[in-house]
């Protein structure tokens, strides 16, 4: 036997090959595979709801700095500069700069022969010349006794800081259950696309079968365009199947802050464990532990502050004073004086100004403390619903597994009836689309249980990967 010679494959083409497949395996290489807990990482450094969190909790920080710094004195350097002729000021100025003369009170226009010398208005001390003044100041306040305004504001600033903590707290939880949604949505599409591949296998396989049987004369020709259109929709199926991964990734992409083009895939599938105990259990614990009660009840001992600080109006006002001064008619340090006092004051009358703000600070109370106990309400349905729904979901897998088993195998008889000519097409048909609904309901099943057995805990306030 002869045979044939085939011409070689030139270098440039084989040379093109090789680059493809190296750009293919780059590809390949590159895509970033993330586990549960890297994915959380991701999605908690770059949220926007994070960062707002983060920014509120900066801002209650420097708040709680911020009202701590009120009982410390408060230290204040001044340069000022005067010019005037003002009678009584210049005369002051003077005095400050230690340059007062007799001249200044007049003393040359003393004439103590004349009996009306006493009446005499003093030019010079009337109409004095402009004087200029530098005056260089160095004061510090201390605070005594605020009626408890300075400790109010503290109160309330390390309150507000405790609630910030704890909607970072929330925020955060929230993020992992969007992101648990995500990356469990990926492994469902996932599984639904195994369902639908396993459903082409088997359309295909009663293709072939049909054909077999129709040129033996066992079938008639409907059959088998029965099982072609059949195997069509199958591959239909199967499209929009793999459409789902690849929208599930896309929607992972987004929760991560990376670019659709990024290569994107995840690790092995999350294992959400119900909670232990009791419903009554996870109600209580969720009382105390849901993140966003917390920071209502904090936001409550803010108010309660804020009341506090309001009522100080009605007491007195007493504080220290310490100061330095230099005055001179030019640049300079000259003429040093100092003083120290100390002052108590105490509004006795405002027209109601001050009961006012109480009154409205104890509304801003009541109103709070209205919404946390709806949120309380709120938190022990949330904790009770999603509790119910993860026992339906739990059984609805054992369910949904039966049903599977059961399908399987009346798929598995029918088929050998039709394989044996025994039954009609549309029997064989309905058996596999039985099957592949059982199947894709399981996986369904599935993914439900995890998501309520993940709100339950979202709403106990316990949603941490390694709580998983």
């Amino acid at each position: 036997m002869r045979l044939k010679k085939t011409n070689p494959v030139p270098l440039k083409v084989l040379a093109l090959l090789a680059l493809l497949s190296m750009a293919f395996m780059t590809d390949v290489a590159t895509a970033e595979t993330l586990n549960f807990a890297q994915a959380v990482q991701r999605a908690l450094s770059q949220n926007p709801d994070i960062l707002i969190a983060g920014a509120q909790i900066g801002q209650a920080q420097a708040a709680v700095r911020q009202s701590d710094a009120a009982r410390l004195p408060k230290v204040t350097a001044s340069i000022n500069v005067t010019r005037t002729d003002d009678a009584l000021n210049a005369f002051g100025l003077k005095l400050s700069q230690r340059n007062a003369t007799f001249n200044d009170f007049g003393a040359g226009e003393f004439n103590p022969v004349n009996p009306n010398v006493l009446n005499i208005a003093p030019h010079s001390l009337n109409y004095p010349d402009a004087v200029n003044n530098f005056n260089t100041r160095l004061e510090a306040q201390l605070p005594l006794y605020t009626g408890g305004m300075i400790e109010g504001h503290a109160e309330q600033a390390r309150a507000y800081l405790r609630a910030a903590q704890q909607g970072d707290a929330l925020a955060r939880q929230k993020v992992i259950f969007d992101v648990l949604r995500a990356y469990e949505g990926v492994h469902t599409a996932r599984a639904y696309e195994n369902v639908a591949r396993q459903a082409r296998n088997a359309a295909e396989s009663y293709v072939k079968t049909t054909e077999s049987l129709f040129r033996g004369g066992v079938v008639v020709k409907s059959d088998l365009l029965s099982a072609k259109v059949h195997l069509e929709d199958v591959k239909v199926q199967q499209a929009q199947a793999e459409n789902a991964v690849q929208q599930a990734l896309d929607q992972l992409h987004l929760l991560l802050g990376m670019p659709l083009a990024a290569p994107l895939d995840v690790a092995g599938d999350v294992d959400v464990r119900p909670l232990e105990g009791t419903l009554a259990d996870s109600q209580a614990d969720a009382l105390k532990s849901n993140p966003g009660l917390a920071a209502l009840r904090n936001q409550l001992d803010a108010a309660q502050a804020a009341i506090k600080v309001a009522r100080a109006g009605k007491y007195p006002q007493a504080g220290l004073l310490a100061r330095v001064d230099t005055n001179d008619n030019a640049i300079g340090f000259d003429a040093h004086s100092y003083t120290l006092g100390g002052q108590v004051s105490w509004q006795l009358f405002d027209g109601g100004v001050v009961s006012g703000g109480i009154q409205r600070a104890q509304a801003s109370r009541d109103e709070i403390a209205a919404r946390l106990a709806q949120a309380e309400n709120g938190i022990a349905y949330q904790v009770a619903d999603a509790w119910r729904r993860a026992d339906e979901a739990q059984r609805r897998v054992m369910a949904r597994e039966l049903a599977a088993s059961q399908a399987g195998e009346a798929q598995r008889l029918v088929e050998k009836r039709y394989a044996n000519g025994v039954t009609t097409i549309t029997e064989l048909l309905g058996a596999q689309a039985q099957l592949d609904k059982t199947r894709a309901d399981l996986v369904a099943a599935h993914y439900e249980l995890k998501v309520q057995r993940a709100n339950a805990r979202l709403a106990v306030g316990r949603l941490q990967p390694d709580q998983l």
